[in-house]
């Protein structure tokens, strides 16, 4: 019997199996492109989609229309069985026993203007654990869902199991279009950016509506879901944005034009890591992280 990841049932028990079935369809959204994928049949995918939801006892996927889609519940479930898959390869991964490298996440930015001397200063302090920079766009930078060891997160940080460490604080700044009035201001309230459409990355970013006061929330906002279409959206006159001064930095567009924000309060820069069984140099990546970004640059 192929050894399994079971989870206790009166009724059946769960596998591994089950949760690969269940993230290939969530992946495809399509239980025939999983299949094939999967190297299975269509209706082994469909049974062990069946049987997991029986076990949750709720709809993990919707298959009322002609294509399926996630479920809020199946949303949910995603990043928990991926952190799950995840682990249990890496637990048997006999390479990664012998070298450990150390995955950092980002979804936009990284460390900013410390990235480069973080990632020489590592390399030749700890030379035996490499660290890799991996740019994942979703909110937590790929550790929910067990795709990273560790990430760094700007803003508040409230996902359950997750412990996070302040590096710094950054300032904020609007992105406006280049050849637009707003970029022959020397600086800008958030109150003028307000006035225009918002664009908000609503998958990785961190602005919302909420950074503006009641009575003052822009009426207007276009949704993106990474920092490249956020950038083209504003170039091409869509919008606005709000941002951190390291964006300004390492994310340039000659049709983008960064200008300081005057009343916006800055943003946190957060090393975030996963409460149960962190990666052993977490605690040396913290310290480095910390040693860096109080240098003078």
């Amino acid at each position: 019997m192929p050894f399994s990841l079971w989870l206790c049932s009166t009724r059946m028990s769960i596998e591994l199996r089950h949760l690969r079935f269940f993230l290939a369809v969530a992946e495809e959204l399509s239980v025939t492109r999983a299949a094939a994928r999967l190297n299975v049949t269509q209706p082994s995918v469909s049974r062990s989609l069946a049987a997991l939801e029986k076990h949750l006892g709720t709809l993990l996927v919707d298959r009322s229309t002609h294509h399926l889609a996630l479920t809020a519940e199946g949303r949910a479930f995603r990043d928990k069985a991926a952190a799950a898959v995840a682990a249990f390869d890496e637990a048997l991964d006999a390479g990664r026993l012998l070298r450990a490298p150390l995955r950092l996440g980002h979804a936009w930015a990284a460390l900013g203007p410390y990235t480069t001397p973080l990632l020489r200063r590592w390399g030749h302090e700890h030379p035996r654990t490499p660290l890799e920079l991996l740019r994942i766009d979703d909110r937590t930078a790929g550790l929910t869902r067990g795709r990273v060891d560790a990430a760094v997160l700007r803003g508040p940080v409230d996902t359950p199991g997750l412990v996070t460490a302040l590096l710094f604080t950054e300032t904020r700044v609007a992105a406006v279009t280049a050849d637009g009035p707003l970029a022959a201001r020397p600086a800008l309230p958030l109150a003028d950016l307000a006035a225009e459409p918002v664009v908000l990355n609503t998958v990785s970013g961190m602005t919302t509506p909420d950074l503006w006061p009641h009575g003052g929330r822009p009426t207007h906002t276009l949704t993106v879901g990474n920092t490249d279409d956020w950038l083209t959206a504003i170039a091409a006159g869509r919008g606005v944005g709000v941002s951190t001064a390291s964006t300004a930095e390492l994310h340039t567009h000659p049709g983008v034009t960064y200008r300081p924000l005057t009343d916006a309060p800055p943003v946190p820069v957060l090393l975030a890591w996963r409460a149960t069984a962190p990666h052993p140099a977490i605690a040396d990546l913290v310290a480095l992280a910390r040693r860096v970004a109080a240098e003078p640059r």
